[in-house]
C-alpha cells in the first residue's frame, strides 16, 4: 500500500497578497507610534512575522511603505463615504450623513489623525507624490458638488457655498477635536474622551454645518 506525503513537512507556499497586508498592518501600528523618522524597518517586519527583506521586495524603502499606509487610510475614509450611498437621498440628509460619517470615522480611527500630523509636519511630500489619492479626493468634490447643487434648486441650502471648503470644514470641526482632546480637557478641566462628551461634540458639529447651509 502506498504511503500518503505528508503535507506537514512540506515548506509553506508564500502567499504576497496576505504577506503585504500583513506589512500594511504592522507598517501602520510602527508609524502611528513612532512616526515616520522613528520607525524601524526591523521592528515593521518583526510586527508582521516576516523576513526584514520582504519590505524592500514588495514596497521598495520606508518611505514607499509609508506611503503606501497613507493611501490606505485614506482609502478605507473613501470606502466608508462611498458605503454611505448618498447620491440616493435627499441633500440636507445626505449631507447629515456625511458629517455624521467623518466624526464617527474619526473616533473610530485615531491613529489616521496621528499619521496625517506626522505627513503635515513633513510638508505633505508623500501625499503629493502620490497619484492614487488625487484620483480618490476627485468624486468626492464631484458628489459634495452635486447634493449642494441639488439642495440649492430645491430650497434646503444657500447658494455660494464652496464644496471644497464645506469639505474641509465637516472634516476639520471634528479633526481638531480628536486631535487636541488632551489639551482641550486639561484646558476646559473637562474628560472631552468620554462616550458622552463624544456625543455632545458630534450633535453640535452637525447642528453647526447645516445651520450654515440654510437659506
Amino acid at each position: 500500500m502506498p504511503q500518503q506525503r505528508s503535507t506537514a513537512a512540506e515548506p509553506r507556499r508564500r502567499d504576497p497578497a496576505a504577506t503585504q497586508k500583513k506589512l500594511l498592518v504592522a507598517a501602520r501600528r510602527e508609524f502611528a507610534q513612532s512616526g515616520l523618522a522613528g520607525a524601524r524597518v526591523d521592528e515593521i517586519a518583526a510586527r508582521a512575522g516576516v523576513n526584514k527583506q520582504l519590505v524592500y521586495h514588495y514596497f521598495g524603502d520606508k518611505d514607499a511603505l509609508y506611503l503606501a499606509v497613507l493611501e490606505w487610510v485614506y482609502e478605507e475614509i473613501r470606502a466608508k463615504e462611498r458605503e454611505l450611498n448618498l447620491a440616493g437621498l435627499p441633500p440636507d440628509k445626505a449631507i447629515k450623513k456625511l458629517i455624521e460619517a467623518s466624526f464617527d470615522h474619526l473616533a473610530a480611527h485615531p491613529d489616521f489623525i496621528v499619521l496625517l500630523n506626522d505627513e503635515n509636519r513633513s510638508g505633505a511630500r508623500h501625499v503629493r507624490g502620490s497619484r492614487k489619492l488625487a484620483a480618490m479626493h476627485s468624486p468626492l468634490v464631484d458628489m459634495v458638488s452635486k447634493i449642494l447643487a441639488e439642495g440649492i434648486k430645491a430650497g434646503t441650502f444657500r447658494k455660494g457655498i464652496n464644496p471644497v471648503h464645506l469639505y474641509i470644514s465637516i472634516a476639520g470641526l471634528s479633526y481638531f477635536f480628536f486631535s487636541n482632546t488632551p489639551t482641550l480637557s486639561a484646558i476646559f478641566g473637562k474628560d472631552l474622551s468620554s462616550a458622552a462628551a463624544k456625543r455632545a461634540r458630534r450633535k453640535h458639529v452637525v447642528d453647526l454645518v447645516m445651520q450654515a447651509l440654510r437659506p
